[in-house]
């Protein structure tokens, strides 16, 4: 009797724990319910857009964002965009805000991407005025002016005249994008960003003598103030003081006096007188 029960015993738990564990997998193996998300249409770029470029239709494209994740700024259709400027790189599936395009008045190119109250002047270099090639879009130049002040040569002077200058385009090319990137590039133009009184200064210094080009960290932002160098004081700097020629000290000791003339001496005569032996002088009369 007590084995009956024990087997009716288990044969219930088995039961129930067969019920709950189908109950179970029938609850996790239904799908999950779906909430339809809102999405918003947005414009972005089909491929990377580099500055200056004119958009095309094959440089965007439409995709859905969740509405709560469109930037400010974006498109929702293609519609104005075409012909507009590139004034800030764009990579490839960032959405195109406003604030990356020129306005459509501005047009495509160099002139909508100089900053309003700034001036793009173009100055022509060689492979050593342009750093061997090194002078890209993009980074940052001393200006060192070479020119006489006077008639004189002597009063050639070379002075740092502008400092931190963005470089904006290197020949024709706006921006260094892919594998050319940081490369030398061989260019007979480059075109700097200043404002209209550095312009001025740029103006004259290419005009009434020579410029070099001297290529900056980004990091370093400093500005030392130079006097200017000219061919006296460039010779002179580092320069060594030639010695002072040795002094020999005179010897504290006389020279030798002159020789005198040698006296002969008198004929002498030995006399020997048993073991004593004695020289007597002769004398001449």
């Amino acid at each position: 009797m007590t084995r009956v029960r024990v087997f009716i015993v288990l044969a219930l738990a088995l039961g129930a724990g067969g019920v709950f564990a189908f109950a179970t997998y029938r609850y996790v193996g239904q799908p999950a319910p779906t909430t339809a998300m809102k999405t918003k249409a947005v414009v972005v770029a089909a491929a990377d857009l580099e500055l200056g470029r004119a958009l095309t239709p094959d440089d965007v494209q439409i995709v859905q964002y969740p509405e709560g994740s469109v930037p400010d700024g974006s498109f929702m259709a293609a519609d104005g965009l075409m012909g507009r400027g590139v004034i800030s790189p764009i990579v490839r599936n960032e959405p195109i805000l406003s604030g990356k395009l020129a306005t459509i008045e501005a047009g495509a190119g160099l002139p909508p991407i100089i900053p309003p109250g700034m001036r793009a002047v173009s100055v022509r270099v060689n492979d050593v005025v342009g750093v061997a090639g090194y002078v890209l879009p993009g980074t940052r130049v001393d200006v060192v002016a070479t020119l006489t002040p006077t008639l004189n040569q002597t009063d050639v002077t070379s002075k740092v005249v502008l400092t931190n200058v963005q470089v904006l385009t290197s020949g024709t090319k706006i921006e260094q994008t892919g594998g050319d990137k940081g490369k030398p590039v061989e260019v007979s133009v480059v075109t700097l960003l200043v404002d209209p009184s550095q312009a001025e200064r740029l103006a004259l210094a290419s005009t009434e003598g020579k410029i070099q080009l001297a290529l900056r960290n980004p990091l370093d932002t400093g500005a030392p103030a130079t006097a200017g160098v000219r061919p006296a004081v460039l010779l002179a700097y580092g320069a060594q003081t030639a010695p002072a020629p040795v002094r020999r000290a005179r010897s504290t000791t006389s020279s030798p006096a002159a020789a005198a003339p040698v006296v002969p001496s008198a004929p002498t005569v030995e006399i020997i007188r048993g073991d004593k032996r004695t020289q007597e002088v002769v004398r001449q009369e």
